[in-house]
């Protein structure tokens, strides 16, 4: 280990033989040293608690949510028929090379931060922020979308299972993004159950990440109970006819070789979440060890639940009515006496979101903390409180932000930028890799990309950035302006208060 302090850097000061553009450039791709990073991981201020156990749970809880219950339906009646199965293969080895990426940087960095921290040590310090202010984006949106989903689903329940309508005025934002314009929706007001939600997971996550994890694990418990007794119990209804043609021929630019390739572009977006799970570093037991097991294990479990689902559900309904917003309840609909299943599937998605929900609400501070520590944000998302030993400051704020989005705005409009936020972050782990394979070869890792540095990091690269190509284009302008916005404080704030390029700013 090096003698300089944690904090050194190359680029702190303007050199003689330099002019100010030069040493403008070279600050922002300071690079944070190991050395501070690993400080960090031997005196820890949040409570170290988790297991992995707890780290797959929320793994699968970030990961698992309505998509299941609805996205594989689509894409098999849209695009792949009952070949999807394949798509989600394919979609799930390009999520375990992301998640190869993402294990082996968070057992040799078991810090808060993810992908923010990884790029920071590896890229420099202006693509750290960059990351970092879209996964700001990333989980604030994500967490309010599934927050009005789960209005929607509670809503949903309590029509199917007790007669019960909730009334619009109280279920609905006021205001609808569709067709790229802003509508009032009369009679509505505020969307009462995703502002309380938000509010009461916000809460439970102040008092601290034992809590947050017992909770997230019995919902996990719940909507895997679910999934498989919609299996075991649906399978009766199964029809091998509905599985002919299993590869469709191509029709109006659907189905063939390239309908899988696009169902797999489709369905890999509901693999997304369990990245989630590195944020979590300072308060894992033994992170270099749990990390890596935690992030593979979910993927797995996911996989096999996803592609269990799907091969039942194909076989109850022909896949080319699949397409509504509730296939499976849609499908189970055309047989007699499956009432209690479709209200049972109803609950799953219920618990499915509960647990999406609180892991994003988890997530979101520990980024704030993590850019804070560093700098980068004001310093008062670094506070962790006395007793419960976590951001509160920083949960309370996110959480308040992402309660009044859910309530009163159009969250359509920024809803698919979670999706390629994501993807962007995928692109800039799987680059970490052989970055810091190169400046830190002797490092300990827990956990090593298997195929060596190059070839499995360079193709979940190239996978991420095809599906960042291949999104709206509309997205892209809105990703692009966010991150503007982002660029613009930055040289406000983050640039001249970086610990790394400002040492005299940090208090002694």
């Amino acid at each position: 280990m090096s003698s300089r302090p944690y904090y050194y850097s190359d680029a702190l000061t303007t050199r003689p033989d330099e002019g100010k553009p030069r040493s403008i450039g070279r600050r922002l791709i300071a690079r944070l040293p190991l050395e501070r990073l690993l400080s960090e991981d031997e005196s820890p201020q949040m409570r170290r608690v988790l297991t992995a156990f707890d780290l797959t749970m929320i793994g699968i809880g970030a990961t698992i949510g309505v998509g299941i219950f609805v996205l594989t339906g689509r894409a098999a009646a849209l695009y792949a028929g009952p070949a999807i199965i394949i798509s989600l293969l394919i979609a799930a080895v390009a999520s375990l090379t992301a998640a190869f990426s993402y294990s082996e940087l968070a057992s040799m960095i078991p810090t808060a931060g993810s992908a923010y921290t990884y790029t920071y040590a590896a890229l420099g310090e202006f693509l750290a922020w960059t990351i970092g202010w879209v996964m700001i984006l990333e989980y604030l949106v994500g967490a309010a979308t599934v927050a009005v989903g789960w209005s929607y689903y509670l809503s949903v329940f309590f029509r199917d299972a007790f007669g019960y309508r909730m009334s619009p005025a109280t279920t609905n934002a006021p205001l609808v993004w569709s067709y790229n314009n802003f509508y009032v929706l009369e009679g509505a007001y505020v969307n009462i159950p995703a502002l309380l939600i938000v509010l009461i997971l916000t809460g439970l996550l102040v008092f601290g990440i034992r809590a947050t994890a017992t909770f997230n694990s019995v919902f996990v418990v719940i909507k895997v109970i679910v999934i498989l007794v919609f299996i075991f119990g649906a399978i009766q209804w199964v029809s091998k006819e509905n599985y002919q043609p299993f590869f469709p021929p191509r029709q109006d630019g659907m189905y063939g070789v390239a309908g899988i390739f696009k169902g797999a572009q489709v369905v890999f977006f509901a693999y997304i979440g369990f990245d989630t799970v590195s944020t979590s570093a300072q308060e894992c037991k033994n992170p270099q060890r749990d990390l890596p097991i935690g992030i593979c294990l979910s993927l797995l479990i996911c996989t096999a639940l996803y592609i269990g689902v799907t091969a039942v559900l194909l076989g109850l309904r022909p896949f080319g009515e699949l397409n509504t917003r509730a296939p499976l309840s849609g499908a189970l609909a055309i047989h007699d006496n499956s009432r209690w299943l479709r209200v049972l599937v109803e609950v799953g998605a219920f618990a499915s979101l509960t647990s999406v929900l609180l892991v994003k609400l988890m997530g979101q501070p520990r980024i704030f903390y993590a850019m804070s520590k560093d700098g980068l944000m004001p310093r008062v998302f670094s506070r962790i409180h006395p007793r419960f030993k976590t951001p509160h400051i920083a949960t309370i704020v996110s959480g308040t932000i992402c309660a009044i989005a859910a309530a009163f705005l159009p969250i359509e409009l920024l809803g698919d930028l979670t999706s390629v936020g994501t993807l962007l972050a995928f692109f800039l782990v799987n680059l970490s890799v052989p970055v810091l394979r190169y400046s830190h070869p002797n490092a300990h890792r827990g956990f090593r990309v298997p195929l060596g540095p190059f070839i499995i990091p360079f193709l979940g690269a190239i996978i991420a950035m095809l599906l960042i190509i291949l999104s709206d284009q509309l997205i892209g302008i809105r990703l692009a302006a966010w991150i503007v916005i982002g660029w613009v404080i930055y040289a406000i704030f983050g640039y001249r208060h970086s610990h790394l390029n400002n040492p005299h700013r940090i208090k002694e």
